[in-house]
Formats: structure tokens, C-alpha cells, sequence
């Protein structure tokens, strides 16, 4: 057989099955190995919202997105080139993202009576249909094939089935000329004390890759050249583990203690498994009995005069409310790790949302104003995070920090950065009694006050979540100081705005007809539409917003410079209500509440929609 190979600059391959079928692994191995051969990638991975959802259902698919390309990229992409179905439900819910003409590689065993039935697909067998024409569709039977690897084995059958998807992998390596010892590695690291289960998985992987050789459908391979990085030392990273590793370095580069109080909820767990692995940099984390036992204790912590951190999902961070107003109160440093999913209630746990920005900036009873800063992409939250910190510390607040189901799981190459390149932070402690006296509340030119940890002779005062007077900290019922104080606690929020860039054009005319303002994970999607729509002669813009309390200075100047403001939002329109009401721009909304990110089509087509003709 002789091979021909196609050389192209991006491809998107979706791997997609039943939850049991290991397609979250399949994906992550193949975007590893990927990432290791130079490629520039970027994941979506996507799964059911319940532990044990119904085997071979549409409910129950599981799918892994990954794009990886040869130049920077910045989506999963918009449509797979390759499709990867290990039963019908899978192609059910997944075909509409298979472009035409594309490889759909199907498992001929989940295409069974049975699993039809599961997968609501009547007496038809989509693999047959007629629209199938026009896509290039190869069709094995992998689950057979995996076990005829394994017959000489002493692996029992049921088991043996289990390991068709690294048959498939194999198979994927072969079709893009990827070396298989990353993922060999791997297995051998994961089942070190079973030999038994390193020499079969191995045995399926190669015998996968061997397939591909050997078969004639598979004559055609796709050559994708490493992307022209930035040099320097390079990881491939999630989100979750970006925001650990961020307030870990913001730990040490202050100085202090990370005390990290969680409890487990979807899509935020990650973080504090993450930070567990680290006790080796004087990282402490409690799992607490409920989130607010968990916020209370970073309270705690924070008044002890460590970097106390939280975090959670929305439906946490409700529960979290009441304390993180006493934070507010207390005015002590705090950074509060909202990571988003689809609500309200439990909602789509394992699927992503931008329904929080309100409740982050208005959860809290009472007028408890708070700084919030999110991330936009996997990478971004290492340094989106430890500019939440800088904040907290530098201002005496808690910060609220928002990430999403789509930034926490995803993944892409993430540099190394310097710890000599990291920005200092200081804090506000003191250590002993000022020569005037020592007043907790007396504040600097930003309203700031000092940071006295417990213990420190001369240093005590009163602690609470009662109203205070301007300077001792007493309990006050002042109706005057009252208003004094809140009105102080907002300007210094508002007052940070003199300390964070200003608003800058990420790509695009800095004055013009269309302008496109985004926040967090919304990135990646305008990115690629604003670079494709300007290539097509559009004129068009493209601000992302970091900041969201308080906005950039030049924030609403820069919004009079554009004749039209798209805002794309996961959510109802919530930060394009902030932006009307404080600005008086009228803009465009485009919503999307359907727990999946937005594509860069859609944004391309609304532009398209409300451009003026010619």
C-alpha cells in the first residue's frame, strides 16, 4: 500500500462516546502527544452533567474537541474535520459538527439494534442513510477488532472491550503521523502495578496504529507542521490548574502563606486537587464541611494575615454570599474563585455559562462593593489570578475572580513565565504600632487601610460584621458614619480604576463602524471572527474586558469611538445592561444560554447582520 500525505495548516478532531468509553482520556492523550510535537491546540472537552447517566443515550455521549494547528490558535474550532462515533448516540448528537466531506471513523458495534433503540434512532441505521454520501465515512467494528488483539491475553473480555479506544487512538496517530511513545509513557506511569494491563493497552494502541497502516481506507494521511511559538519552555494547561498555579505564585511572591478553603463542586474541584499536590510550597488546603464553612475559614485565615482564597460555582457562591460581606466589611483581603456553569439551581453542572457577572457584582445584601477581574482563556487565568491577588492585597478587599466551565476544562500550550518577570506585590501589614497611634481603620490616599494580624502587641482591635466607626473600628449605629462608610468602601473600590490599564483594542480599527466588546471565555470565538471579518473587508473591532469592577478608565470613551457595540455574552444580557445603564451607549446584544461556547461563525454572521451596506 502506498500512502499519500496531505499537508494543511489546522484540523479539528472530535472524539465522541458513551461516558464509559474513555473519550475524556482518548482526547487528552491525543492533544498531549499534539502539544509535544510543536502544534499550537486548544480543547473543548464535553461531558454528561450526571455521575452514571444513562449508558448509550444522547444524554450520556461524552465528547473531547481538540483543534491544533500550525499557527495561534484561539477556538476549538467551529466544525470537526474528523469525527470520532463509538456508538449511535454519539453521532447523533455530534453530527451536525461534522463539516461536509469530512472523516466520520465509527464503531460498527455501537450501531447495534440495542444501542439504536438507546439513541432514538427508530429502525434506521444513520450510518446507512443517504446523507452519509457525502462525508468520507469508515466503519469498523473496533470493539471486535480490540478483542481479537487481546485473545491470547489473560484479560477477560469485558475488560478487554474497555480498551477499543486506544485501538482508536492508535489508529488517530497513524492518520496524523504522531509518534505513539507519549501516550506509551503514560500507560506504562498509570498502570505500574498491574504489568498485565500496561502489556495489553500497549498491545491495542500499536495494533490500532498498525490498522491504520495496513488498511487501504487509510492510505491517505494529514501532515499539520508544528506552530511557530514564542521560544521558551512550554506546558500544555487547563484552566483550573492555571488558576492554582497562579495564586500559588502570588502566594510566594508576596511573601505569604496560601490557605486554600474549598468544597467540592463541578466545574471549581480541579482547583483545589491542584493546589493539594503543592504542600512542598507552604500551600494548606481544607476541604471544608459546606461552602460557607469553606469561605469562613479563608476569612479566617486572611485576618491571620495569610492569602486566604475560595472558590466554588454559582449555586456555592450564593451560599458564600453572607461571609464574603463580612469580608467587605472587615475590609481584609480575600480572593473568591467563581468558576461558572450553566444555572439556575444545579442547572448543567458540567456545562459552561457567564450567567454570574450580577450576582459578582451585586450578590451581597446591603452595599458591599467588591473589585471583580476574569480570565479569557485556560492560559489567561494564571495571570488574570494573580492580578485578582494583587488587587486583594494591595487594596485590603475581596476580590472576586471569574473563570467558566469552558476556561477550567479546556486546554492549550501555556510559557513558563520568570518568577524575576512577575510583577511585585506588596501588602499592607504592619508589624508594630505607628508613631501616632494605631487606628485599624485610618487609611492612605486610595482609602486603604493597614493590615494588622492578631497577636501583634498594641495592634488588637475589634473584629466583626456590625457597622464601624471611620477610624477605631467600634461598633457604630451612627446613622452619618454609616453613610460615610459605605460611600468609603465603594470609592476605593472605584478608586483602583487609577491603578489598572487602561482599555486597549485587541485587534481591529481603533475608530470605526463595529466595534466587539467581550468578557472571559468569549475570547477565543471574537478573536477568530474579528480576524476572519477583517481579512473579508469589514471594518471591525475587538475590545475584551478584564476588569469589570471597577471598568477601565477610558473605558467609555473608547465605546464613542465606534458607531455600533456588539457585547456576545453567555447569559441574558447581563454585562450589556452594566455597559447601557453606566454609559448611555445603546448596543447590541447576543446572547447565547445553551451551555456551549459561542463559535466564531455565530459572531461573524451577527456583524454581518447589522453592517451597513455599501
Amino acid at each position: 500500500m502506498q500512502d499519500t500525505t496531505e499537508a494543511l495548516d489546522e484540523v479539528v478532531v472530535l472524539f465522541a462516546g458513551d461516558s464509559g468509553d474513555g473519550m475524556q482520556l482518548t482526547g487528552n492523550q491525543f492533544t498531549n502527544t499534539t502539544a509535544l510535537f510543536g502544534n499550537d491546540v486548544s480543547t473543548f472537552p464535553n461531558f454528561p452533567a450526571e455521575i452514571r447517566a444513562p449508558q448509550g443515550t444522547v444524554g450520556g455521549v461524552s465528547g473531547f474537541q481538540v483543534k491544533f494547528g500550525s499557527h495561534r490558535l484561539f477556538t476549538p474550532g467551529d466544525e470537526a474535520d474528523v469525527l470520532v462515533a463509538m456508538n449511535a448516540a454519539a453521532l447523533k448528537a455530534n453530527f451536525d459538527k461534522l463539516k461536509k466531506g469530512g472523516v466520520l471513523i465509527a464503531n460498527t458495534d455501537g450501531f447495534d439494534s440495542k444501542n439504536l433503540k438507546l439513541a432514538n434512532c427508530a429502525d434506521v441505521n444513520p450510518l446507512q442513510a443517504e446523507r452519509m454520501n457525502e462525508y468520507n465515512v469508515q466503519a469498523f467494528n473496533f470493539t471486535q477488532l480490540t478483542l481479537d488483539t487481546l485473545a491470547d491475553t489473560v484479560i477477560p473480555r469485558k475488560e478487554a472491550a474497555r480498551s477499543k479506544n486506544m485501538f482508536v487512538l492508535g489508529l488517530l496517530y497513524w492518520m496524523f503521523n504522531r509518534s505513539m511513545e507519549p501516550t506509551e509513557r503514560f500507560i506504562e506511569t498509570k498502570f505500574r502495578k498491574s504489568p498485565e494491563l500496561i502489556e495489553s493497552n500497549l498491545k491495542v494502541l500499536r495494533a490500532g496504529y498498525h490498522f491504520g497502516e495496513t488498511n487501504e481506507a487509510f492510505a491517505h494521511r494529514i501532515d499539520v507542521k508544528p506552530a511557530e511559538l514564542e521560544p521558551g519552555v512550554y506546558r500544555n494547561i487547563m484552566g483550573n490548574q492555571a488558576t492554582a498555579l497562579g495564586l500559588i505564585a502570588a502566594a510566594k511572591k508576596s511573601g505569604l502563606e496560601l490557605f486554600y478553603g474549598s468544597y467540592p463542586i463541578t466545574p471549581a474541584s480541579d482547583i483545589l486537587h491542584e493546589l493539594a499536590k503543592h504542600r512542598n510550597f507552604g500551600v494548606k488546603t481544607f476541604q471544608a464541611e459546606d461552602e460557607i464553612a469553606a469561605v469562613a475559614s479563608s476569612i479566617g485565615a486572611s485576618f491571620a494575615g495569610s492569602l486566604g482564597v475560595t472558590a466554588s460555582s454559582g449555586p456555592g457562591i450564593a451560599l458564600k454570599q453572607e461571609a464574603i460581606g463580612l469580608a467587605v466589611m472587615l475590609e481584609i483581603p480575600l480572593v473568591v474563585v467563581n468558576v461558572q456553569r450553566g444555572g439556575p439551581s444545579t442547572g448543567l453542572p458540567t456545562k459552561t455559562e457567564q450567567a454570574d457577572l450580577m450576582q459578582a457584582l451585586y450578590g451581597r445584601n446591603g452595599e458591599a462593593q467588591m473589585p471583580v477581574v476574569a480570565a479569557n482563556s485556560p492560559q489567561e487565568a494564571f495571570d488574570a489570578v494573580y492580578e485578582a491577588t494583587r488587587i486583594a492585597l494591595e487594596f485590603m478587599t475581596p476580590v472576586m475572580f471569574l473563570s467558566d466551565g469552558y476556561i477550567a476544562n479546556g486546554a492549550e500550550p501555556w510559557k513558563f513565565p520568570k518568577a524575576a518577570d512577575l510583577p511585585e506585590l506588596k501588602t499592607q501589614k504592619i508589624s508594630e504600632v505607628p508613631s501616632e497611634g494605631f487606628l485599624p481603620y485610618k487609611r492612605n490616599a486610595d482609602l486603604v487601610r493597614s493590615w494588622a494580624v492578631p497577636g501583634t502587641k498594641g495592634l488588637e482591635h475589634r473584629l466583626g460584621g456590625l457597622e464601624k466607626d471611620e477610624l477605631t473600628g467600634n461598633v457604630s449605629y451612627d446613622p452619618d458614619n454609616h453613610e460615610k462608610m459605605v460611600k468609603i468602601r465603594a470609592e476605593k473600590v472605584a478608586n483602583i480604576a487609577n491603578h489598572i490599564p487602561e482599555q486597549t483594542i485587541d485587534q481591529g480599527p481603533e475608530s470605526g463602524e463595529v466595534l466587539i466588546l467581550g468578557w472571559g471565555s468569549t475570547y477565543g470565538a471574537i478573536k477568530t471572527a474579528v480576524a476572519q471579518l477583517n481579512q473579508e473587508g469589514f471594518e471591525v473591532a475587538h475590545a475584551h474586558l478584564r476588569y469589570l469592577n471597577p471598568f477601565p478608565k477610558n473605558l467609555g470613551d473608547l465605546l464613542e469611538k465606534y458607531n455600533q457595540v456588539i457585547i456576545p455574552e453567555m447569559n441574558d444580557g447581563q454585562l450589556i445592561n452594566i455597559i447601557q445603564a453606566k454609559y448611555s451607549k445603546v448596543c447590541v446584544p447576543l446572547d447565547k444560554i445553551k451551555g456551549i461556547p459561542f463559535t466564531a461563525n455565530e459572531i461573524k454572521e451577527k456583524v454581518k447582520s447589522i453592517y451597513p451596506e455599501s
